[in-house]
């Protein structure tokens, strides 16, 4: 019984011995043929000189070369001339001289290096390839190409079971169309897209385009750009947070931190939403929307829910505003319900009680249409219910009002108002800067000239009516004319009250 226990152990030992050995010879160990295997001492190793049509075959992979040394020891071996590598039918290497390492399955291919791929072809001097997981990698430069793309690096990993090529140092895409530079950067060969992840700019004779992070389909022209992205061409640049951007139709996306510069123009938009077409010039923003309009020392700023800004059939851009629109610059301050301003001749029109200051006046009317000329205020149209309010004292206001007026200026200076239909006027005369009086006057049209917000000059066209108060005597209700409205809380009183 003890000596039948005995043999069935060492029957046992026996096939678990035979099946690793053959698992070792099938699985691990390298074969290989040649038409000459030499076999002497003083190779040194341990070594078999392997000479003509040397075949190795570990795995799936298959390896050719002219002549070889084979360290069976060690289950390596060094592949000199015609060095061909066929991995699976899918990856194909070539170059000068080859070592191979069995136990770890990794190759290092040096001189005239090329591993090609289906439609991807990567060439550099020396090339490390791991064979377990399909991946080799460079240190010291490679040239790929791939469709119509040539892409060059210092460093990168090609992970051919993925189809992607990790990039690093000194990374750049050469296109027909366009040239991307990079720091470090991810391509996938099916869908050439390249995902970026250091600084980038993607330039091409229409624009240019930066981020620090996101991707870009080169085969779609689409990208998402992150990170202190921007879009440049040659009429405007668009800054954000986040960018998509289609190049192919001009259609972009952008949210957070969103800049619009319009060189042409000096212009700026800001929001944190925005939708623009590079090729219609149009743009929507919304969400802390602002319209900045760069002058020297004299900008305006306007807000209002939503901005849109576009071209007319003369390619002259036109602004429309949208609900609680306010505006200030230096000079002027303004706020109504919606504004268009047309670039073509210069004009703003402010609808849905729309209220103007100007230094100290405020004008109000149904709809106000101003006419500007190199930047600076022509004349102004007030049309319907037209009223002009300036403050004398902290009590007494001079007021103006009619059907419609117009009202002229120089050097952003309102300097003559025309009042048309039933005009009215109070005002305030002043000897030696004091108030001496009241004076009401009526008639159905007048011309009111004005220095320093003071009317100097009056001319009444057709019945008129004038009375002079002194001012202690002057009845409460002659002090105001109906409907009038001192809305100085309403003013923004710099850029940023108009949020």
């Amino acid at each position: 019984m003890f000596r039948a226990t005995i043999r069935f152990f060492i029957l046992f030992f026996l096939i678990v011995l035979y099946s690793f050995r053959s698992i070792a010879q099938d699985g691990a160990q390298i074969r290989y043929q040649a038409q000459y295997i030499e076999v002497n001492k003083n190779i040194g190793n341990g070594a078999q000189r392997l000479i003509g049509d040397v075949m190795f075959t570990h795995g799936n992979a298959k390896m050719y070369c002219d002549s070889a040394y084979y360290y069976s020891g060690s289950n390596m071996f060094d592949a000199f001339s015609n060095i061909f590598i066929n991995q699976g039918d899918t990856v194909h290497v070539y170059g000068n001289t080859l070592h191979y390492d069995g136990k770890t399955k990794q190759a290092t291919v040096l001189g005239n290096v090329k591993l090609v791929n289906r439609g991807t072809t990567l060439t550099t001097d020396k090339l490390d390839y791991d064979m377990a997981n399909a991946v080799g990698y460079y240190t010291n430069h490679a040239h790929i190409v791939n469709s119509e793309n040539t892409i060059e690096s210092q460093k990168g990993y090609y992970y051919t079971r993925e189809k992607s090529i990790f990039f690093r140092d000194s990374v750049v895409v050469i296109n027909p169309d366009y040239k991307i530079y990079s720091d470090t950067m991810k391509y996938h060969t099916e869908t050439r897209t390249a995902f970026f992840f250091g600084p980038t700019d993607i330039i091409s004779d229409s624009s240019h385009i930066y981020c620090e992070n996101g991707w870009y389909n080169t085969i779609k022209d689409v990208s998402e750009l992150k990170k202190n992205a921007w879009v440049k061409n040659k009429n405007q640049t668009i800054y954000s947070d986040y960018i998509y951007y289609d190049k192919k139709t001009g259609n972009g996306t952008a949210k957070n931190n969103v800049r619009i510069f319009d060189h042409k123009k000096d212009i700026i938009l800001t929001g944190n939403n925005a939708k623009y077409n590079e090729l219609t010039e149009y743009a929507f923003l919304t969400d802390k929307a602002q319209f900045i309009q760069i002058s020297e020392g004299d900008s305006l700023f306007l807000h209002a829910d939503t901005l849109k800004t576009f071209p007319d059939t003369t390619g002259k851009k036109i602004l429309q505003a949208y609900y609680q629109v306010k505006f200030f610059r230096k000079d002027m301050q303004g706020a109504c319900d919606s504004l268009i301003y047309t670039f073509s001749d210069s004009i703003g029109r402010m609808y849905g009680d729309p209220i103007l200051w100007t230094n100290k006046s405020q004008l109000t009317a149904d709809q106000i249409e101003m006419f500007t000329k190199n930047q600076q205020m022509e004349r102004m149209k007030l049309n319907g219910t037209a009223f002009m309010v300036s403050q004398q004292d902290t009590n007494y206001f001079n007021q103006i009002k009619g059907k419609n007026m117009v009202c002229y200026f120089t050097d952003n200076q309102l300097h003559r108002v025309d009042v048309i239909g039933n005009s009215q006027t109070i005002y305030f005369p002043k000897d030696k800067n004091e108030i001496i009086g009241v004076n009401k006057s009526e008639c159905s049209n007048m011309k009111i000239y004005i220095k320093n917000n003071n009317p100097t000059r009056i001319r009444f066209y057709t019945e008129p009516k004038s009375v002079l108060y002194p001012l202690l005597q002057a009845p409460e209700n002659e002090m105001k004319l109906k409907g009038f409205s001192w809305q100085e809380d309403k003013r923004p009183k710099s850029k940023n009250d108009i949020f």
